[in-house]
């Protein structure tokens, strides 16, 4: 059974710069420097300074570690090759801990002094901010966030399937494998938010194209024992679940169904799963019957994206394991390195001129299984999901059961 979404779409902003002293000014009041490239916030002489806005200490702590430090290798990498446009690149780094309160002080603390940010963890803060991005900062936000109310966005571009195309994909996969089939009911447990109700959008049209009815358990990000929830899908009689929440939840969902005769499918978001779980009491249940969709390969797969990845990051942070954070904080650092690259070669380093310059990128990430497209803001960069299991014998913990290429949405 095959399925479609549909996105909306908001036009494009243009973008003026301040100018500072001591260099030549343009007509819009953007500087420029003696080569005659225009630059503005978050650009010297010498260096081109960008945001990351992670959680290290909340609910993601795993990805946002991975994701952050897969940026900083590519800043190390990028300024040994020269840097960009004769400039050094800094990472300025801010861990709001999941805490909306903190991830909006953190965004509103940087954003005058960076020219982008290639990292920005959490839909929700996202979302809390996106108006004033498109309103007055209109500075490029390339979010690990995948929720579809960001997209129409000029500079908040999400990088991926968005969660309810992902829904879709995954339960496309149960379909095809005929783990579910029309009458069924599918449960699904989700964050409340942005994240968790996006993906439910998409279990909701699937269930529809499909005919199978979805049964709903909200939880909050602060809820990490899924026993509810587990009792209340089992004795509704669901063939299979989905889980939009974060690696916690979903280890305790599979763990708790295993421990109770649940026997079931499970699928989750590409936020639901970190490799660690696997030395947990809940391994082998996630080894089982647990799957993972996301817009690239693992980052354990042999293709030459993720090993070349793999090798540089593990000779980096030998004490660290891998996972697929490293390959969505790496590719959205090199994304926004090429739109940098591309800016330098227009001469515009402005706000105005990587935005610009981002809207030209295409077939970006192949190397990694899924091509991604940038030239349209009121699209996501790709419908294509990879579907995964977890597995303890491959580097990062996930093995790919279904590649993208697939007309998956049709």
């Amino acid at each position: 059974m095959k399925l479609r979404v549909y996105g909306a779409a908001l036009a494009a902003l243009a973008l003026a710069v301040a100018g500072c002293s001591g260099k030549a000014t343009s007509k819009d009041g953007a500087d420029a420097d003696r080569s005659g490239v225009r630059t503005g916030e978050g650009v010297t002489d010498t260096k081109i300074t960008l945001g990351a806005l992670t959680d290290m200490t909340g609910v993601y702590a795993s990805l946002g570690k991975s994701v952050t430090q897969a940026q900083q290798l590519w800043v190390k990498q990028t300024n040994a090759a020269g840097g960009i446009c004769d400039r050094q690149v800094e990472l300025t780094v801010r861990d709001h801990g999941y805490d909306p309160q903190k991830a909006v002080a953190a965004y509103t603390e940087l954003e005058p002094d960076v020219l982008g940010f290639p990292q920005f963890i959490g839909s929700p803060f996202v979302s809390a901010v996106e108006q004033r991005i498109d309103g007055q900062d209109k500075g490029v936000v390339l979010p690990q966030a995948w929720s579809a109310n960001l997209l129409g966005s000029p500079y908040v571009r999400v990088i991926g399937a968005t969660y309810d195309v992902e829904t879709i994909n995954l339960i496309d996969y149960l379909l095809e494998e005929e783990r579910i089939t029309e009458g069924d009911r599918i449960g699904h447990v989700y964050f409340e938010g942005d994240y968790g109700e996006n993906a439910l959008a998409g279990s909701r049209h699937a269930a529809k194209e499909a005919g199978l009815t979805v049964v709903e358990q909200k939880i909050k990000p602060t809820d990490n024992d899924m026993t509810a929830q587990v009792s209340a899908l089992k004795q509704a009689g669901v063939k299979a679940v989905v889980i939009s929440a974060g690696p916690r939840q979903a280890a305790s969902l599979v763990g708790v169904a295993a421990a109770t005769g649940f026997d079931v499918p499970v699928v989750g978001n590409n936020s639901a799963y970190a490799p660690q779980l696997l030395a947990t009491q809940a391994g082998p249940a996630l080894q089982k019957d647990y799957y993972i969709g996301a817009s690239t390969l693992p980052v354990g797969d042999a293709a030459k994206g993720p090993a070349a990845l793999a090798e540089a990051y593990t000779a980096q942070y030998p004490k660290d394991g891998l996972d697929n954070g490293v390959i969505a904080g790496y590719n959205a650092a090199s994304v926004f390195g090429e739109a940098l690259e591309k800016a330098c070669a227009s001469r515009d380093l402005t706000r105005d001129g990587v935005g610009k310059a981002l809207l030209t990128i295409k077939d970006f990430g192949a190397d990694f299984g899924v091509a991604h497209d940038f030239t349209d803001p009121a699209a996501p960069s790709t419908r294509q999901t990879v579907v995964m299991k977890p597995d303890a014998g491959t580097p990062g913990g996930l093995k790919v059961v279904r590649r993208a290429g697939r007309d998956q949405l049709v």
